[in-house]
């Protein structure tokens, strides 16, 4: 047989019928599955969004449950129940001495936010002749009247109103707490069933991958609504001493935007009470905001934040912006405020199977140069 009849019967076997039909299924079926992941995504996107709520819920509160089963040796589902009630107590004293309070409140200030936007543009206008259409703007935003008007009603009927009209999220919650239980009660028990799944060598693996995420992220979890708390209360105390509108949404807006939004927060948590502020009879209580902003962030930043999160993981400033954008993006608001603690449950897991080196002399001492230099 010559070369030419070899690579005749080359070209045959690569335009095998049989060749080509079998890549051409492979593909179908490829796209099916494919095809039937989305379908099962959109279908199951809001369960799948409330069971990673659950995991981040039983993540936050499996440290206190097991301290509770290591130290008073209290079986871990009774533990778990006295966090929920512990819990639950707080919410029902806070909506029982707030919640009509914050309902009003942030009624008035949805009602007040076409007026706020239009005295903002107009500011902006009379200092840098800038020209903006205040209505264009206001019609950009969402804020005609029958979109507040809407908001304000549903509103107005106070807690009660609102939670009477909202089955739906009753029954969400009702299932964020379930699983959210069973993660933090039969927490070992599914480690135990998933590690049965894994050869011996690489259960000592996933253990220690459990455990750092358990640690750390839910330590994370932990010292970020202990910090967003904090802020909260203090913030809530300047505002009422100063005499600010709205002050108590102005304040929750204040602890979760300042710990949960990385790098920008804290100029996006004080910027809302500070134009709220200008706009108010009080011009000058704007420069009060700003002061004890920035006053409250030195005092966090060397005397609470190191007590409360001396044992949590430390996320790069770049990475916790980028899960935040990728958590709005993914999810709204919700997705960005749990951004960070989802990529502190990965970053958790990474670091469990990477791998580090020591670092060549040249490259030791970059930082220190780079710091020493002058701009």
């Amino acid at each position: 047989m010559n070369q030419d009849d070899e690579d005749i019967q080359t070209v045959q076997v690569r335009l095998d019928p049989g060749w080509v039909r079998r890549s051409a299924v492979g593909v179908l079926v490829l796209f099916a599955v494919f095809m039937v992941f989305m379908w099962a995504w959109r279908a199951l996107g809001d369960f799948l969004f409330l069971l990673l709520l659950a995991w981040l819920f039983g993540l936050a509160i499996d440290p206190i449950v097991t301290r509770l089963h290591d130290r008073w040796n209290w079986p871990r589902g009774l533990g778990t129940m006295f966090v929920f009630v512990v819990l639950a107590i707080f919410t029902v004293i806070f909506f029982i001495a707030f919640g009509q309070l914050f309902a009003s409140q942030i009624t008035a200030l949805a009602q007040a936010a076409p007026t706020i936007v239009q005295n903002v543009i107009d500011w902006l206008n009379a200092r840098f002749n800038l020209g903006l259409n205040p209505q264009t703007i206001i019609d950009q935003l969402n804020l005609s009247p029958t979109t507040v008007g809407k908001f304000a009603q549903q509103a107005a009927g106070g807690v009660l109103g609102v939670l009477s009209s909202a089955i739906g999220i009753v029954f969400q919650g009702f299932t964020l707490l379930l699983f959210a239980f069973y993660f933090a009660a039969d927490g070992p028990r599914l480690r135990r069933t998933v590690a049965s799944l894994l050869p011996t060598k690489q259960q000592a693996v996933f253990h220690d991958v459990w455990t750092i995420a358990t640690d750390k992220a839910g330590g994370f979890v932990i010292s970020r609504l202990g910090l967003a708390a904090i802020s909260a209360f203090f913030s809530a105390v300047f505002f009422i001493i100063i005499g600010l509108d709205y002050w108590l949404p102005l304040a929750l807006w204040m602890g979760l935007i300042s710990q949960f939004i990385p790098t920008v927060g804290t100029y996006l948590a004080v910027a809302l009470p500070a134009l709220i502020a200008i706009l108010s009879d009080q011009p000058l209580d704007a420069v009060w905001v700003i002061i004890f902003a920035t006053v409250y962030q030195q005092v966090e930043n060397y005397w609470f934040s190191p007590r409360i999160s001396s044992k949590t993981m430390d996320i790069h400033p770049a990475v916790a912006f980028g899960s935040v954008i990728a958590g709005a993006a993914l999810f709204g608001p919700i997705g960005a405020l749990i951004g960070i603690p989802v990529a502190a449950a990965i970053i958790a897991f990474a670091q469990a199977y990477t791998r580090r080196y020591d670092v060549i002399p040249q490259l030791q001492g970059e930082d220190d140069e780079s710091e020493t230099q002058p701009a």
